[in-house]
């Protein structure tokens, strides 16, 4: 780690003038594009929408995947857009896997509070200090504020990249290290708990927790708390190139694009599932897999109407009286999104083998339900 860390700090300094700025930009772009698709004030700069159904918004947006949406028991649509392979001309299929990216943030979520349940931290409200003694500025960082990106800890992402790029493999470990150097050397972003930030370190942080406080790994704790009692058979920590009879090909721009390192996105991004997972995921969460006391404290509270909010693991987004809980994901080749809005029991799931990095699909997908079908 000396080695690689002194690498690292040759560039980090310039390094993070010439990118924190835009890496850090996007995610509050990102929910600024979100609330103005879902105001009423500010339609004149949200996507036309004059879309009759949910089925006719997919095919004009040209979204490519697979789109389960349920209401009231009915199916609105449960079908697949275009192929899920190209060149071997490979329908989707509710039973092929895609990659999920940040929606993987759901289950690190639900991992924290399997944690509570277990006794094995005892609030969310302990901070990292607890936990690791030389974590800087840990005693200011709470559990809560890891998982609701108050924490101010930098982004590690695009740096580990370049990491990557320059030859260096890193494991979780390191990555681990890396981000505790950014805060050494250059503190944390804000103070925590003064404002909101999306950040993939929080994550990596938290299922490094999840693996330090249980015993197991990260992936075979979700495997044995989630993924067994839910029959979820179809969903595991990804691979770093896809297997193509499982997966959906990744696309961006029309051509296959899905290697990733998987070490990058750990505990933020890193697991791949199917429609009909992701789908007993989602119904579980909205039923009964946490207690009602246990969605007040992970659920976002009181947003208001044109807005969205960060919970722990989940968005809350606000459309006059119709609340919407859901996270989305983006990684090499694919975007992602599940949810569910209690008032039309209705859930939510979109797994796309066609990678949108401007979010206009997601966007007017959640414009379009927010304000013509669950209004």
């Amino acid at each position: 780690m000396n080695v690689l860390f002194q690498s690292l700090k040759n560039d980090l300094a310039n390094y993070l003038n010439n990118k924190a700025s835009k890496l850090l930009a996007f995610p509050l772009l990102a929910l600024t594009i979100l609330l103005s698709s879902c105001s009423k004030d500010d339609d004149n700069d949200s996507p036309e929408n004059n879309y009759t159904t949910i089925e006719n918004v997919l095919t004009e947006i040209d979204f490519q995947g697979y789109a389960i949406v349920t209401k009231n028991g009915n199916d609105l649509v449960r079908e697949g857009f275009g192929l899920a392979n190209v060149s071997l001309t490979k329908p989707q299929e509710n039973t092929l896997a895609y990659r999920i990216g940040s929606v993987s943030k759901t289950l690190t979520a639900a991992a924290i509070v399997q944690l509570k349940r277990e006794g094995l931290i005892s609030s969310f409200s302990q901070t990292l200090n607890e936990f690791d003694t030389e974590f800087p500025n840990g005693n200011q960082i709470t559990i809560a504020q890891l998982l609701s990106h108050q924490s101010g800890i930098p982004e590690h992402q695009l740096i580990v990249e370049q990491a990557y790029e320059e030859g260096n493999v890193l494991d979780e470990g390191d990555i681990y290290e890396v981000i505790k150097e950014l805060i050494s050397t250059h503190g944390l972003n804000f103070t925590p708990g003064s404002n909101k930030q999306y950040c993939n370190s929080n994550y990596l942080i938290a299922a490094l927790l999840v693996e330090q406080l249980s015993g197991l790994s990260y992936h075979q704790f979700i495997q044995e708390k989630i993924f067994n009692p839910l029959g979820m058979s179809n969903s595991y920590k990804g691979t770093d190139v896809i297997d193509v009879n499982t997966h959906a090909q990744g696309y961006l721009n029309g051509d296959p694009n899905s290697s990733y390192s998987m070490t990058i996105p750990f505990g933020a991004g890193d697991f791949s599932s199917t429609p009909n997972d992701m789908e007993a995921w989602t119904n579980a969460v909205k039923t009964n897999w946490y207690t009602d006391s246990e969605k007040s404290e992970i659920l976002a509270q009181n947003v208001p109407s044109g807005y969205v909010d960060f919970g722990l693991g989940w968005f809350t987004t606000q459309e006059g009286n119709t609340t919407m809980y859901w996270h989305g994901g983006d990684i090499n080749g694919y975007w992602s999104m599940i949810g569910f809005v209690p008032e039309y029991d209705a859930t939510i799931v979109f797994l796309s083998n066609k990678q949108d990095d401007t979010g206009v699909q997601r966007t007017t997908i959640i414009e379009y339900l927010l304000t013509k079908e669950f209004n």
